[in-house]
C-alpha cells in the first residue's frame, strides 16, 4: 500500500457499502463510484486502496468469511464437525456474499491474476479447512479427501452459478448424509 495508512473506519464503511450494493443491485451493477458514494468517502480514497470493484468485493467477502480461518474445534464427532463447518460456510454464501462470490468467480474467468488472488485469499483457505475436517474421520479409508472437497464445493458452486436450488443449511445436512452413506 502506498501513501497514507488506511483509516479502518473508512475501510469498513467501504466494504459494507460494496456488499450492500452487490446484494441490492447485483455484482454487474456495482461501480467504484457507487461504492464511494454509499460509503461516504471520496473516490480517491477508494482508488488509493483498490483498483477494481472485484478487489473491493474480494476483500469484503474474505473479511466477512473471517481472515483467521480455522477448522471448528474437534467435538469428538467428525460428522458434527463437518456439519458445523458446512452449515457455517453455506449460511455465509446463502446471504449477502452470494452475489459477490458468483461475480468474483465470473471476473476470475477472464483475469488470471485476479483468479490467483481469489484462489489464494478466499477459495483455498476454506478448501484446506474442509479437508482437515474430513480427515478427522468423516471419510472411509481409500476415499481421496481432495476429491471429497471437490464434490462438496462443486455442489455449492454449481448451485450458486445455476441458481436452481439453494445453498443453505439443508444442503449442508444433505451432503453430510450423502458422505455418511459412502462409509
Amino acid at each position: 500500500m502506498v501513501g497514507r495508512p488506511r483509516s479502518e473506519e473508512a475501510r469498513r464503511a467501504i466494504l459494507r457499502a460494496a456488499l450492500g450494493l452487490c446484494a441490492r443491485d447485483g455484482y454487474p451493477n456495482v461501480t467504484l463510484k457507487g461504492i464511494a458514494e454509499a460509503a461516504g468517502v471520496g473516490r480517491q480514497t477508494l482508488y488509493r486502496w483498490w483498483q477494481t470493484k472485484g478487489e473491493v468485493l474480494l476483500e469484503a467477502v474474505a473479511d466477512l468469511a473471517g481472515t483467521e480461518l480455522a477448522p471448528p474445534p474437534e467435538s469428538g464427532d467428525p460428522w458434527r464437525d463437518l456439519e458445523t463447518f458446512l452449515r457455517e460456510t453455506f449460511t455465509l454464501v446463502d446471504g449477502v456474499a452470494s452475489q459477490a462470490v458468483v461475480g468474483l468467480m465470473a471476473d476470475a474467468q477472464s483475469d488470471p491474476v485476479f483468479a490467483a488472488r481469489l484462489q489464494t485469499e478466499l477459495i483455498e483457505p476454506r478448501r484446506r479447512i474442509l479437508r482437515t475436517v474430513l480427515e478427522r474421520g468423516a471419510l472411509p479409508p481409500g476415499v481421496d479427501p481432495g476429491l471429497a472437497v471437490d464434490v462438496v464445493f462443486g455442489v455449492m458452486w454449481y448451485r450458486l452459478l445455476n441458481r436452481h436450488a439453494p445453498v443453505d443449511t439443508a444442503l449442508a445436512d444433505e451432503i453430510c448424509a450423502l458422505l455418511a452413506r459412502i462409509r
